[in-house]
């Protein structure tokens, strides 16, 4: 499962055309298997998230503020769009696609999602990415991790046009625990 999961982002990007054809047909009856996923596999993939989460934060990292596998972070959204992906794609085109927020869209339009379902998780994903290329500015490398307080989290905060980090701080955290409840709705229900 997790192969057929990471084949969910393979893209044609450069080189022979029918060879990017080629492959992406062959990977498309493991990414999009024709009957979707069994119990089993459903099961296997919530497993594998579990351990991600348990096993891939870094130590010492908050959880709620750490924007890839923090509670209603990165990981928490594709996760729960690439089940979605899984299970569905092969009988709703929409979900054929490797960008997440077309997914949830897609997967909204078709009724497998709420639209407050489907709205959360976008926010989450949306501000988390935007907080994470804030972070990269802000600290001159790539990081995850936003802080509670200081320099960096005014930093952050006055990238993305809040003036106010406490206020900053709430609303990150408020729209990503919507997120982690969408997700727990639709990953786990």
């Amino acid at each position: 499962m997790w192969e057929a999961q990471a084949l969910l982002r393979a893209r044609y990007v450069c080189g022979d055309v029918g060879l990017g054809e080629r492959f992406l047909a062959l990977a498309d009856r493991i990414r999009y298997p024709e009957n979707g996923l069994t119990r089993e596999q459903v099961t296997e993939i919530r497993r594998i998230k579990a351990r991600v989460e348990t096993e891939r934060l870094p130590r010492g990292a908050d959880r709620a503020t750490h924007t890839k596998l923090g509670r209603g972070g990165l990981a928490d959204v594709e996760w729960t769009a690439q089940l979605l992906q899984l299970r569905h794609a092969n009988r709703v085109p929409g979900l054929r696609t490797t960008r997440t927020l077309d997914a949830l869209a897609a997967a909204r339009d078709a009724g497998l999602i709420g639209a407050v379902d489907a709205a959360a998780l976008a926010a989450g994903w949306t501000l988390a990415s935007r907080v994470r290329n804030a972070l990269t500015l802000v600290r001159g490398r790539a990081s995850d991790q936003l802080p509670r307080q200081g320099v960096e989290l005014a930093g952050v905060a006055r990238l993305l046009g809040e003036t106010d980090q406490g206020r900053f701080l709430d609303e990150y955290l408020r729209t990503t625990r919507r997120a982690r409840a969408a997700m727990e709705r639709v990953f786990h229900g």
